[in-house]
């Protein structure tokens, strides 16, 4: 009778064992998210830098600053060198009034010879002149036309030389203003702003520490949104479509599990050979496929954590 009985414990072990290891669902994998490298983009010092693990930081905020004296002064030189163009540069104003006063006084005179020319013409008429005094006049009229056209040539040289030179002054301008334009951006760079909204994951460096472009500074991922990247055997993949609605479940406690609605997001177009840490439902499968989950994150699920799908 003993011998019964411990002959029917054992099968029913054997059997829980069984059914323990039966597996009802179909892939598993772990949880993972899109994670950014956030580097530097300048050399220098870093003054300031707020970040440590475990923050959560909002999108386009600044979290750091990197020494940037030196690009700023020289954009400083660069903007003393823009100011100082416009004073090289010529007012014709005062040359082009006095030389508008000259022909007013030319013009006046060839008035007055005018008169004076008619005033005289009368005079030879009545022979009270001679006609010499006459030609003296005309010949002075001439002279003042001549003067007159010489001086209003003279006005628009000066006008054209003056506004060729300042031209020639202020197109120095544009490149200058073009290496301001870049010494901004750099100065802009020396900024360290967060790129996303998430958790920060790793601090690679510390404040006080030199910076060097390309130098990764921290690392931060939006865990909001979290995917599952679980493996299947080929005889599933006909059972799966992108964008189709499965279930994920994690431990929740010794025997319970916590469920969650998910979408499949990515279906890999090539095998792969089964990973190590995962189990297929077909275990005799060599290849299998790889695809990701995508899970609304509740903040207990973590990058790494085991999960289940069930188609």
């Amino acid at each position: 009778m003993k011998h019964k009985i411990t002959f029917a414990l054992l099968i029913a072990t054997l059997f829980a064992a069984c059914n323990a290891d039966k597996k009802d669902y179909d892939a598993s994998g772990n949880f993972e998210a899109d994670e950014v490298i956030v580097s530097a983009q300048q050399n220098g010092e870093l003054l300031s830098f707020t970040v440590t693990e475990g923050d959560t930081l909002q999108k386009d905020v600044v979290v750091g600053k990197i020494d940037v004296a030196g690009v700023e002064f020289q954009r400083e030189q660069v903007q003393a060198t823009i100011q100082s163009l416009k004073e090289k540069t010529t007012d014709p104003r005062p040359q082009l009034e006095l030389t508008k006063k000259q022909l007013a006084v030319q013009q006046s005179q060839l008035e007055q010879q005018q008169r004076e020319k008619a005033r005289t013409e009368n005079l030879v008429k009545a022979d009270a002149a001679t006609r010499k005094q006459l030609d003296d006049i005309n010949a002075l009229i001439d002279q003042l036309q001549k003067q007159i056209n010489a001086t209003k040539q003279q006005i628009v040289v000066q006008e054209t030389n003056i506004a060729t030179q300042n031209r020639s002054i202020m197109s120095e301008k544009s490149p200058l203003q073009k290496s301001v334009d870049t010494y901004n951006d750099q100065i802009r760079k020396g900024n360290i702003i967060n790129p996303l909204t998430g958790v920060v994951l790793t601090r690679y460096a510390l404040q006080g520490e030199m910076a060097t472009v390309g130098k990764a500074l921290y690392k931060i991922a939006n865990i909001d949104t979290i995917y599952l990247r679980a493996y299947i055997s080929g005889t599933q993949l006909s059972q799966i479509r992108q964008g189709q609605k499965v279930s994920v479940r994690i431990d929740d406690g010794k025997k319970n599990y916590k469920t969650y609605q998910g979408n499949i997001s990515w279906i890999s177009d090539k095998s792969e050979f089964t990973p190590k840490t995962i189990q297929t439902k077909d275990e005799r499968a060599n290849l299998v496929y790889a695809m990701k989950v995508r899970v609304k994150n509740d903040g207990f699920l973590k990058i790494g954590m085991y999960g289940e799908v069930i188609l």
